[in-house]
């Protein structure tokens, strides 16, 4: 199992997200992965099941990169429903 947190796969887009003012470029699944992870478990709690989903694809992403489509997809879903994209 590898580590998704250092793992240089990458996504199928590259999302382009502005958080406290400050711009962030999201092209691998470790850079999703760190994201994900460092923002407060408080801030995601209202999109908890898309933030599950996210990790979980996120997590078999980098065991398997034929699994970037579907971790694109649900990073996708999760930052459209948080309004960061």
């Amino acid at each position: 199992m590898n580590d998704p947190a250092s793992s240089e796969t990458r996504l199928r887009t590259t999302f382009n997200i502005k958080v406290n003012g400050r711009s962030t470029a999201i092209s691998t699944v470790g850079q999703a992965h760190q994201f994900l992870t460092s923002v407060s478990a408080v801030e995601w709690m209202e999109f908890k099941s898309l933030h599950d989903q996210a990790m979980t694809a996120l997590q078999a992403a980098a065991d398997n990169a034929i699994m970037t489509v579907q971790a694109t997809n649900a990073v996708r879903t999760l930052f459209v429903q948080a309004k960061l994209l």
